[in-house]
């Protein structure tokens, strides 16, 4: 039943927040007060607009922010409605003020430390409404059937099968059961993948500037980690080629589609001559497919798994962007063989992972919802992206340079030469802001002149305030070469 008095909000024009922030915020604070109960109406976008006289775009804004935070259900025609419960992350808060998008609990969060190093998505954009159903049916469901003992070390067929499903629909990537096994993340994938392929003394390579859990996964397994230059497009065939020549290389490590930490995308003729050399060389290619659904310019390629001589791929991809990473559900695909052998190693370090969890994400998948709250999560990851863009080229112009990137959740800055970095990393955390140097991404910790800023957790105040705190810092050293 639709409420028969008004909402009392107050909006002010010209203030430091955006109106539909104003408007979600002020709401946010009256359901955690109690002035709105669970589950009741909230007035009409029409309604609220002509009674705050801003336009019904801000309001629906207002209502998308709030539903991705989990304080609201949009229910189509019949209405927006306050969430039966507090989202999980907030219930402490309850009473309190909504905290800022972006910061952890402790002393960031006390300080008001702005994170741009955290590379995780905003998990409050969570459908915790229908998760909370897909885990309560799977719970009873396994419960029922005996299946809370031991399973299938591959973990759940249903999942398996949806995965195929999807994988095959939209990434192009054809594979039967006995192809894929789950994972508690993308880098169980990786440590599997090197375990099944390495021996102590092989030898691995890796783009310059690589993820560095997965240049750990690698060292721990005893392999040497060997980088192979970069350019604009990624790992550079030729210089593949010639470290080739020099040693006998097991495994190529790569993140094709967004590479990590640049963020660029590897072009289809480049991909093929790393598939030839794959084959002239005989190695295999561990193809970390990260943050693939995120994608802002066009369709995303397909991977390289797809393309001919993808038999030499092993394929590592996650659902940790796409929900939360907290919920640990990945999935790595290769030939039957290679997978029996990841399998092998689960069987000694997981035995299997949880079945309420993947068959709730079945569910989920299945169901549509996931595909939905995907498209709501890229709508917002596409606004703040824009906010952020434009907070750096009006905040950094002659300080800091960046290529846009097709997609991905970062943005990868150039910096001068000249910067102290170490100097940067400090100045940034005495404005209220932290960053990871580009060394963090090396093998060896040499010095690189750039920062990956990741945005996917921050609210577009927040990553405007965040750039203006960069720019401040960077002032900072500027200013000292002019004098």
């Amino acid at each position: 039943m639709l409420r028969p008095w008004p909402l009392l909000l107050n909006v002010a024009r010209g203030g430091a927040l955006p109106l539909h922030l104003q408007i979600a915020q002020q709401i946010a604070d009256a359901i955690q007060r109690g002035r709105l109960a669970p589950a009741s109406a909230l007035p009409g976008s029409r309604e609220l607009a002509a009674q705050l006289e801003v336009n019904r775009k801000t309001v629906v804004q207002a209502y998308e922010e709030l539903a991705a935070q989990g304080w609201v259900s949009c229910e189509g025609r019949r209405g927006t409605f306050v969430a039966a419960s507090l989202p999980p992350p907030l219930r402490e808060a309850a009473g309190g003020p909504l905290p800022p998008a972006g910061n952890a609990a402790g002393e960031d969060a006390a300080e008001d430390v702005i994170d741009f190093s955290e590379n995780v998505p905003d998990s409050r954009l969570i459908p915790f409404d229908a998760l909370g159903r897909a885990y309560r049916r799977a719970l009873v469901a396994t419960a029922r059937s005996g299946r809370l003992s031991y399973g299938d070390p591959r973990g759940e067929t249903r999942l398996r099968r949806v995965l195929l499903d999807m994988l095959a629909m939209e990434r192009g990537l054809s594979a039967g059961l006995d192809d894929i096994c789950l994972t508690r993340g993308s880098i169980m994938g990786i440590y599997l993948a090197g375990k099944a392929l390495l021996r102590p003394g092989d030898a691995v390579a890796l783009d310059r500037l690589s993820y560095p859990s997965a240049r750990a996964a690698f060292r721990s397994q005893g392999a040497s980690c060997l980088d192979v230059d970069m350019d604009d497009y990624g790992m550079r065939p030729d210089a593949l080629a010639a470290l080739c020549h020099r040693h006998a290389v097991k495994a190529v490590y790569l993140t094709p589609h967004h590479q990590f930490p640049t963020t660029v995308m590897m072009p289809a003729e480049r991909r093929l001559q790393l598939l030839a050399l794959a084959e002239r060389y005989d190695f295999r290619i561990i193809e970390d497919d990260c943050d693939h659904e995120f994608h802002f310019t066009h369709r995303p390629m397909p991977p390289l798994a797809t393309l001919p001589g993808g038999r030499r791929v092993v394929y590592v991809g996650s659902l940790s962007k796409v929900l939360a990473p907290g919920l640990r559900v990945g999935y790595l695909v290769a030939d039957a063989e290679l997978t029996a052998r990841c399998v092998e190693q689960i069987l000694l370090i997981d035995r299997q992972g949880n079945p309420v969890t993947e068959l709730a994400v079945e569910e989920l998948m299945g169901s549509g919802e996931l595909k939905r709250h995907l498209r709501r999560a890229w709508r917002t990851y596409l606004r703040r992206r824009e906010a952020l863009i434009e907070a750096l080229r009006a905040e950094l112009a002659g300080l800091a340079e960046f290529d846009l990137p097709a997609g991905g959740l970062a943005i990868w800055l150039r910096l001068d030469p000249r910067l102290d970095m170490d100097r940067l990393v400090a100045d940034a955390r005495r404005h209220g802001l932290k960053i990871l140097p580009g060394s963090h991404f090396t093998g060896d910790g040499a010095a690189v002149h750039g920062i990956r800023l990741c945005y996917a957790d921050l609210e577009e105040a927040r990553l405007r305030q965040g750039v203006a705190r960069l720019a401040r810092a960077l002032l900072g050293q500027a200013a000292d070469w002019k004098a």
